[in-house]
């Protein structure tokens, strides 16, 4: 799937546990009108709750809603400082209490197997279900703890074997439900039975409903979504990876409705305008893999080679859209089946095109989720990069059938295994399919967004310590992603590709349906490759951060020295063990070798006579990091910088690095190690650079420029700008608007890239063709002047015109967003709304995430489009807006709204007010994003010091503007 303390504890634990199992009381009373009154205080979130003993009966109701949504009573102590988990072992003394704080469960006792029955309400929007879970206690214990949230559990109807409960409890900010017996329990398995119900929520989690359009109708389709710790909010269970069941599900739904869940049917029987649907058990898996989903669908379908049928669901009428993924779903698992040498293990699998989805995709085991946009393809209003976008995600979950769903994690700790693994996987299946595509070379954008998130100080290794469920969503991020696959590139490349895939077809092998840890990974490479892959590997998973390797000439030899990289110039103690690869003068003379310490030094003298004069004018030059294959950074001393500019414009350098010299220039400058003129004259020798990746990444640090400009060097920012259009109109007027006949997919892909960009920095030619365009488009849909690849460079062009008292132009966009039927169509009008310098129009543009006319999950297209210009507005905005938000979008995407309005800002004072609003608003939803987000304002606030003492600064830019 494509992100989140007191002194007195015990004082705090004591008063807290009794108010709690008061509070928790109330709810269990078999009256009807406590229910009820509990459920309307709730607004909407109900929780389950318990009873602690008699003193509960004199709690109030209200004091049971205000507890049912997870907050502390007035005058409630706060809970306990989150602590390790105890030991497995006995707990059959002590209270309920003893469970509360901690990051885990008890392993006393373990679920095998559940028996779920559900049935779904789509026009109430609730749900009831009955658990029968098999369940193995195999130490001595008086408790049954499992998870819940969000549910109503009848007390009567809990059950273990043949006894019942006399202490339920639920501790709301640890989200578990504890059932205290009278006597120790058997050891050995019994059948813990109970019935609960809850809501369809519409927070895009647990079990909720998600609104889609059916002649002229809105209906509600029920889906779940459960990863990372939300099964909990479906039914009760032990939520958390290592806690593997098989799972047999019945469905109760409408009869007119397609039911799909991660097994094939095994029964249907329909009464009327009710079908009961049974489903196949499965093997085992963890709970957030269970997945189901209730809806109006068609669906394409295909076959693997190993006979296993494969089909796309889409919204009624979009089949048709299907047919691409399903060709990359079906080759995928024929690829996958051979490199790891296990076929896939489910009779199915299914991909859902799901309206209302936060993330991009969610790989359940069997029935795979998606956002439409990241599944469907429509060859007349999708995009080439839609369409790879597509490929890629495809491919990414179908990885996880086996890196994730077949050998799972054995804890959040190692989720870098499911999602670095996935992502590396995704793209070596990507080229296979399509080799014209040169993704691994695509793949560094990756590796830049990892890098750079990597050299804040609020980093997190990828081994990262998880204390509490509501912390896992943050590290859904660019290091489990893609620092891990990063760094498992770098090993494969190390290891060498063969030796790699067969060490992890044994892993898979030996760990198939059953769970894993990192170093369990790390002992297989090393026993099949023999090498010291944990030693090695340890260094770059354990600790956060990554090197940057120094690099001087001293006669014959290179000396290279690691330090830590961090963006805000200061130095720490990390160290390495570095594979470093090096070129000199011609890739035919590669070297490679492991810095184990702070300092080597390298022989060159039995290549340099191949690497070309040293002589003024000469062809020598020396490249670190081949291929950017190694996760880290270099700084080359004057000479070899110089060097390597001289082979860039000579043409001596791979597309990879052409790219890595650039981002690790945009890097250095930042972190004031090099100055803002060296990276602009590295810049403008980029000027005859016509491939998409490398200029992908020129485009994306000439914004970072353009964007520091305006409060580095307001004065100079002009002409920065027209620099950077000077380097970038020569590559898209040879594009132009217009595909050309037999074009390549990487040149379609950039031309949006490098018009967008030219908009973006003010350059009127492409502006007032880009709004010629649109004109065109307005009165003629179907246009071949606005094709779906150029249509947001012309939808920017317009936002440049656009003020409150000329809105034409805004008003023709949101007709368009309100006409189409596409996801990707909207996604591009929404991305456009707020890139205007009116501050009325962005305060209209970011109200309207408030109607029902945009889709929560579609907030981040409207954030992502702010600007600087108009940053003051989104702030205050963000600001007065802030309990609106954190309740109509919930913790899953409060994040993104932190995210985008902090980045806009580059001063230490606005971090200082930003902290300060903050400071009694914080969440562990968001307080990673936060603290990454301030520490980005206050780099660019020492950038821009940088800058502004740069002496040559304007004399550079000038010079280069001269040049042709």
């Amino acid at each position: 799937m494509p992100r989140r303390v007191s002194s007195s504890v015990a004082a705090r634990d004591a008063a807290g546990v009794l108010l709690m199992a008061a509070v928790a009381a109330l709810a269990f009373a078999a009256s009807p009108a406590a229910s009820d009154g509990a459920d309307a205080a709730v607004t909407g979130r109900k929780m389950m709750v318990g009873r602690a003993g008699g003193e509960a009966a004199a709690t109030t109701s209200a004091a049971v809603a205000l507890f049912g949504k997870g907050t502390n009573a007035k005058g409630a102590p706060a809970p306990p400082r989150r602590v390790p988990a105890p030991a497995p072992g006995s707990s059959v003394a002590g209270s309920p209490a003893q469970f509360r704080g901690q990051p885990r469960l008890p392993r006393f006792a373990a679920p095998r197997r559940y028996e779920l029955a559900l049935r779904p309400d789509l026009v109430a929007c609730t749900f009831t279900g009955n658990a029968s879970i098999t369940v193995a206690v195999s130490a001595p214990t008086r408790f049954l703890v499992l998870n819940a949230a969000d549910l109503t559990v009848e007390r009567a109807s809990i059950h273990f074997r043949d006894l019942t409960p006399n202490e339920v409890v639920f501790f709301a900010d640890d989200e578990i439900l504890v059932l205290g017996f009278a006597n120790e329990l058997p050891l050995g398995e019994g059948l813990l039975r109970m019935k609960f119900n809850g809501t369809l929520n519409d927070q895009m989690r647990g079990f909720y409903r998600s609104k889609y359009q059916y002649n002229g109708t809105t209906k509600n389709m029920a889906v779940t979504q459960f990863e990372p710790v939300d099964a909990r909010r479906c039914f009760p269970c032990w939520d958390e990876p290592a806690f593997k069941a098989k799972f047999k599900l019945t469905l109760e739904v409408p009869s007119e409705l397609v039911a799909l869940s991660n097994m094939p049917i095994a029964n249907k029987t329909i009464a009327g305008p009710i079908t009961t649907v049974q489903y196949q058990e499965s093997p085992l898996m963890s709970t957030y893999l269970v997945a189901i989903v209730v809806g109006l669908f068609d669906y394409v379908e295909g076959v693997t080679s190993q006979g296993t049928t494969v089909r796309v669901y889409t919204q009624v009428g979009k089949s048709n859209q299907g047919k691409f993924a399903l060709d990359v779903g079906v080759k995928s698992l024929n690829l996958y089946k051979d490199y790891f040498g296990t076929p896939y293990p489910l009779p199915k699998l299914d991909m859902v095109a799901i309206p209302d989805f936060a993330a991009g995709a969610m790989e359940n085991y069997g029935l795979v989720t998606y956002r439409e946009v990241t599944l469907l393809f429509d060859e007349q209003s999708s995009s080439e990069s839609g369409k790879q976008s597509v490929a890629i995600t495809v491919a990414h979950e179908l990885a996880h059938q086996w890196f994730g769903n077949l050998v799972t994690m054995e804890w959040w700790t190692h989720l870098w295994l499911n999602e670095g693994f996935a992502t590396w996987m995704s793209h070596l299946a990507v080229d296979s399919f399509f080799p014209q595509w040169n993704i691994w070379t695509q793949f560094l954008g990756g590796t830049t967004s990892g890098l750079k998130l990597d050299s804040l100080a609020q980093s997190h290794p990828i081994e990262v310590e998880i204390r509490h469920a509501s912390e896992v969503d943050e590290i859904f991020d660019a290091i489990s992603y893609d620092k891990g696959a990063s760094v498992i590139r770098m090993l494969q490349n190390y290891l060498g590709a063969e030796r790699f895939q067969n060490a992890l077809a044994s892993y898979i092998g030996k760990y198939a349906f059953s769970n894993a840890r990192t170093e369990d990974l790390w002992a297989v490479l090393e026993e099949k490759s023999g090498e010291p892959v944990k030693n090695l590997m340890t260094t770059w998973t354990k600790q956060q951060g990554y090197p940057v390797i120094n690099a001087k000439l001293d006669g014959n030899y290179l000396e290279i020295e690691q330090a830590q990289f961090l963006l805000d110039g200061s130095s720490a103690r990390g160290m390495w063990i570095v594979p470093i690869t090096s070129v000199c003068g011609s890739y035919d003379t590669q070297k490679k070798s492991l810095l184990t310490k702070k300092f080597d030094k390298l022989d060159v003298k039995d290549i340099s006579s191949r690497c070309g004069s040293r002589e003024k004018g000469g062809n020598f030059w020396i490249k670190l990091n081949i291929n950017q294959t190694g996760f880290y950074r270099v700084k080359y001393d004057e000479q070899l910088a110089a060097a390597l500019q001289n082979a860039l414009q000579a043409k001596k350098l791979s597309l990879m690095d052409k790219i890595g010299i650039v981002e690790d220039s945009l890097a250095l400058s930042m972190a004031c190690k090099q100055t803002l003129s060296s990276l602009l004259r590295l810049l403008y020798a980029y000027r005859e650079e016509a491939d998409y990746s490398v200029l992908s990444h020129v485009n994306t640090v000439s914004l970072n420029v353009a964007k520091i400009s305006v409060d580095a060097t307001p004065g100079l920012v002009g002409d920065i700008k027209h620099l950077l259009i000077k380097l970038l109109r020569s590559p898209a007027e040879k594009l132009g608007w217009d595909r050309k006949v037999g074009e390549n997919h990487l040149d379609a892909m950039l031309r949006p890239v490098l018009l967008d960009a030219l908009v973006k920095l003010g350059h009127d030619k492409t502006i007032n063709e880009g709004v010629r365009r649109f004109h065109i488009f307005i009165n003629d849909r179907k246009t071949s002047l606005l094709p779906p690849d150029t249509r947001k460079a012309a939808y920017l062009a317009v936002m440049q015109n656009v003020t409150s008292v000329n809105r034409s132009g805004y008003n023709d966009l949101l007709k368009v967003y309100r006409e189409s039927t596409e996801a990707e169509e909207k996604s591009r009008v929404l991305g456009t709304l707020c890139s205007c310098k009116d501050k009325s129009i962005v305060l209209e543009s970011l109200n309207f995430l408030f109607t029902n006319e945009v889709r929560n999950q579609d907030a981040y297209y409207v954030l992502q489009g702010m600007g600087v210009e108009t940053r003051e507005t989104s702030w205050v905005w963000l600001k007065g807006n802030w309990d609106r938000i954190s309740i109509k979008f919930g913790d899953i995407q409060i994040s993104g709204f932190v995210k985008y309005v902090v980045q806009l800002f580059t001063s230490n004072e606005k971090a200082a007010e930003i902290s300060s609003f903050f400071a009694s608003r914080k969440k562990l939803a968001f307080e990673r994003t936060l603290k990454q987000g301030l520490e980005g304002v206050r780099i660019n606030a020492r950038w821009i010091q940088g800058i502004r003492s740069e002496p040559r600064l304007a004399q550079t830019v000038h010079e280069l503007l001269q040049r042709p």
